[in-house]
């Protein structure tokens, strides 16, 4: 083949083809707005290591962000550190996005951040760590919405709130108690639902029927790390499934009462298993692997409830709902 037949041979290069997981060509950060930004953030971590916290929770340091991560040896919070990445990978998801916004600085993150550092400075002073951690995720929010403008804030909302879920977790703690008592009551009543005559005594179900049963509901028990799991779950699985905030929300909110009902029905099916078949089969074998069956079916839940989110309810009802006669 001659060279002439090898060039027809060859396709004409039609025009490249933008790659969407690219950034735009010849994009650079501005040095001064990126230095400015890393300015703050070192300011601000250095509030946060030296003026944070006297407590011994976080290994003798002040640094309030140690204390943050000795609650990570806790079991109920052990794996809250994933939901960083989390947020670090959304981040990098949206890395286009962040490079096509309109670079306009704006006072409104200024504000932010003061009002985050307020709270923080409130925290200190009283010594509530868990006050001060709460507002990391609005400080470096707010400095990258002062330093690039409100489009780069809006692509970082989302990744903001994550963070500060994982951040405001430990809060959690303080509803041990209050759950135990709802988990109790509810798997109560689900029994005398099905004929089992229990009785609630603080958080102790009771029962004297049949060979009788009876188990507290200890703070493990509790619902706290179904329900940290549920919300940790549900906001990324929202945000990536559904187009609208509304029903973002709508789902997410809908993950709270989900983990509740998800650990009362596992104390109930304990006490079914315990009326049934016996006190020590229920507590041993039943009560280890009934964690992985409910977690299993409260992420069916969840996808289900993000089914019924999604729908387009209007839509549906306008083809039920009885057409009205047409005139001649």
């Amino acid at each position: 083949m001659s060279e002439t037949d090898q060039n027809a041979a060859v396709p004409a290069a039609g025009p490249a083809r933008p790659n969407p997981r690219t950034l735009p060509p010849g994009f650079r950060p501005d040095p001064l707005r990126l230095g400015l930004f890393l300015a703050g953030a070192a300011l601000a971590f250095a509030l946060y290591t030296f003026f944070g916290t006297d407590s011994e929770a976080g290994g003798g340091s002040a640094s309030v962000l140690a204390w943050f991560a000795a609650q990570w040896g806790y079991e109920d919070f052990a794996n809250n550190w994933i939901m960083l990445l989390v947020s670090a990978a959304v981040v990098w998801s949206n890395r286009r996005r962040l490079a096509e916004a309109e670079v306009r600085p704006d006072w409104r993150g200024a504000l932010v951040v003061a009002v985050s550092l307020a709270i923080h400075a409130a925290g200190w002073r009283a010594q509530l760590p868990r006050l001060s951690i709460g507002s990391v995720a609005g400080v470096f929010w707010g400095l990258a919405w002062a330093v690039w403008g409100p489009g780069v804030a809006r692509a970082l909302l989302f990744p903001a709130c994550y963070a500060l879920l994982c951040f405001l977790g430990s809060m959690l703690v303080e509803l041990t108690m209050p759950l135990r008592l709802l988990a109790s009551e509810i798997a109560c009543a689900l029994l005398q639902g099905v004929g089992i005559d229990a009785v609630r005594q603080g958080t102790v179900v009771h029962s004297s029927a049949g060979g009788g049963f009876h188990f507290n509901v200890a703070d493990p028990c509790s619902g706290l790390r179904s329900l940290i799991t549920m919300t940790a779950l549900a906001a990324p699985y929202a945000y990536f499934t559904l187009k609208s905030n509304a029903k973002r929300l709508a789902l997410f909110a809908l993950s709270v009462p989900l983990a509740m009902l998800a650990n009362a029905l596992r104390i109930f099916t304990l006490g079914v298993v315990a009326e049934w078949i016996g006190m020590k089969l229920a507590m041993q074998l039943y009560h280890d692997l009934s964690g992985y069956i409910l977690f299993a079916l409260s992420i069916l839940l969840l996808v289900a409830a993000g089914s019924l989110v999604d729908r387009n309810w209007r839509s549906l009802l306008c083809k039920l709902a009885p057409k009205k006669p047409s005139r001649a």
